[in-house]
């Protein structure tokens, strides 16, 4: 994730600061905005922004206003900051097209890991389209082809199966499945990921005999090459 760039947009000196020092560490260059309209100035004059947080209660310009101006040209990433943990603040940020919705106070930590988690997907939807076993997936179309027959999987689902075709031949364990299906932010038992490879491999049909299960560690997606 190096030389990724996001832009911190907030109107307290001390959260863009906090954020500031947590991405630093991971490598990610920061730019930062007091308001939303040095945010909408900054993100127009530099299109090589990989990701916003931004918050939503500034002057000047909320973060609606400025979600909606990014909209207009762009599908980069963006996380909203918000203190009102509301349900139909959330709404209406998913209306708008906003990636992940974090409510304050939060952990530096979990929010780079969201950052983190939402860049590599995003990364990844670049690829277009996953060829492997006799299993087709279009990942801009949502959709699953095996045998010529379309398959019905639900949204985990379906990026189970993206990361075990990405990830093919690689022993993969249920933490690392986990961080990077479930995005860092499920903290349930384990155990999930088996229900969901078990309901996996029976919409996939033969073609599930392809997931192997490794025994007290998680699972690989087997392909001959």
């Amino acid at each position: 994730m190096n030389e990724l760039k996001v832009l911190v947009v907030d109107d307290e000196s001390r959260i863009r600061k906090l954020v500031k020092d947590f991405l630093n560490k991971k490598g990610y260059q920061v730019l930062e905005a007091a308001d939303g309209e040095e945010a909408v100035d900054i993100f127009f004059s530099d299109n090589t922004i990989n990701l916003l947080i931004l918050d939503v209660m500034m002057p000047k310009m909320d973060g609606w206003e400025v979600v909606k101006e990014v909209r207009k040209v762009s599908k980069v990433p963006i996380i909203m900051l918000t203190a009102r943990g509301q349900e139909q603040d959330e709404l209406l940020g998913f209306d708008l097209g906003v990636d992940e919705y974090i409510s304050k106070p939060f952990s530096p930590k979990i929010l780079v890991a969201r950052v983190e988690a939402i860049l590599r997907r995003s990364m990844q939807l670049q690829e277009d389209v996953l060829e492997e076993g006799g299993i087709t997936m279009d990942i801009t179309a949502h959709r699953v082809i095996v045998d010529g027959k379309d398959i019905e999987l639900s949204y985990k689902e379906f990026e189970l199966l993206a990361y075990f075709m990405r990830n093919k031949n690689v022993a993969l364990s249920r933490e690392n499945i986990l961080n990077h299906v479930w995005n860092y932010d499920y903290f349930g038992d384990a155990r999930t990921i088996d229900t969901h490879v078990k309901k996996l491999r029976s919409k996939l049909g033969k073609k599930g005999e392809l997931i192997k299960t490794i025994w007290g560690m998680g699972y690989k997606f087997e392909v001959a090459d």
